[in-house]
C-alpha cells in the first residue's frame, strides 16, 4: 500500500527541523527511535553531474517506526537520507554541501515497517550551491533526517544521524569522434581526430582534458561488438589523433573509462564506407 510522497516535507528540511534540533551535537538529539536501513544510492554507482541538467540519482531505504506510529499514519513521521559534505550539522543548517531527495514515495510492508523508493536531486546551477566547486567531485558522506509529528502537526523531535556509507560524485565528460576521408580505399590510411573535455563546475563550461587516455574503438559492419584497436593520449587542448588501416566497412569511436573523479564518456560512433 503507498503511504504517500513526501515531496513539500523534504523541500522544506531546514526550515521544518528548526534551529534547535540543528544547532544541537548529534548525540544530544532527542532519539525518534525511526530505524533507516538498507539505504541504496544510485544502485552503487557513481553520480555523474555535468554542467546544466539536473541529475535525479535513485535511491532506496527501508524504515521501522516506533512504538506509537503506524505506516497507516505517514504525516506522523518523516525520514529519509541524504548526502553531505564536512560536518552534517554545518551541511543541513546552511544548505550547502548538502543534496536532498527531490520526492519520495513509501510503500508499507506492514504497520510498522515500509519500502521506500525515489530519487536524490542534483541540481548544477549556480543558485542551488550543489556542485558549485570541482571539489565537490569526491566522496559524499550519507546522512539520515528522522522526524516525528505530533497530532496536531507540530514537531514532536528530530535529529540528524550518520552512516559508514558514501556516495562518488564525479564530473561528467564528452568526446567526440571523426574520421576522414569517407568514403576510404582499402589499405588506404584512416585519420581519427576527437576531443575530450569535461564539466567544469566552478564555470559551468566544458573545459579541455589534457593527458588523458583514450580507447579508439572499432565495430565491423553486421556485428555487434566493439573492440579496441589502439589508445591515444590528449594533447594540451583535449585533442585526440591517431590513424589505422581501412579494411572493411565499420565504426569507429573514442572511448574515456573515466577516473575518480570524472565519469565515463563515449563519442558518437562515425561510419566509414571502404571501397
Amino acid at each position: 500500500m503507498k503511504t504517500g510522497r513526501r515531496t513539500a516535507a523534504v523541500a522544506t528540511l531546514v526550515g521544518a527541523l528548526g534551529l534547535s534540533v540543528l544547532n544541537a551535537p548529534a548525540a544530544q538529539a532527542a532519539d525518534t527511535g525511526i530505524t533507516v536501513s538498507d539505504i541504496v544510492i544510485n544502485k552503487g554507482k557513481p553520480i555523474v553531474v555535468g554542467t546544466t541538467q539536473t541529475v535525479e540519482p535513485p535511491i532506496s531505504f527501508n524504515i521501522a517506526l516506533p512504538s506509537g506510529y503506524s505506516t497507516s499514519d505517514p504525516s506522523r513521521y518523516d525520514a529519509y537520507p541524504f548526502l553531505y559534505r564536512g560536518t552534517i550539522k554545518t551541511a543541513a543548517e546552511t544548505g550547502e554541501n548538502f543534496i536532498q531527495p527531490g520526492s519520495y514515495t513509501c510503500y508499507e510492508t506492514d504497520s510498522k515497517h515500509a519500502r521506500c523508493e525515489g530519487n536524490l536531486y542534483i541540481d548544477p546551477h549556480p543558485s542551488q550551491e550543489h556542485v558549485d566547486s570541482n571539489s565537490d567531485a569526491t566522496t559524499w558522506k550519507v546522512g539520515v533526517s528522522l522526524r516525528l509529528w505530533k497530532a496536531d502537526g507540530g514537531l514532536k523531535t528530530g535529529e540528524l544521524e550518520t552512516r559508514s556509507a558514501t556516495a562518488q560524485l564525479k564530473r561528467a565528460a564528452k568526446v567526440t569522434t571523426n574520421a576522414t576521408p569517407e568514403p576510404v580505399t582499402k589499405g588506404k590510411p584512416i585519420t581519427l581526430t576527437g576531443k575530450l573535455t569535461r564539466a567544469n563546475w566552478s564555470t559551468k563550461k566544458y573545459d579541455a582534458y589534457s593527458g588523458r587516455t583514450v580507447s579508439l574503438q572499432f565495430r565491423a559492419k553486421g556485428t555487434d561488438t566493439y573492440k579496441t584497436l589502439k589508445k591515444a593520449t590528449t594533447s594540451s587542448t583535449g585533442g585526440l589523433k591517431t590513424t589505422v588501416t581501412a579494411s572493411v566497412d565499420g565504426y569507429y569511436r573514442w572511448v574515456y573509462y573515466g577516473n575518480s573523479t570524472t565519469g565515463v564518456a563515449t563519442s558518437v560512433a562515425d561510419y566509414v564506407d571502404v571501397s
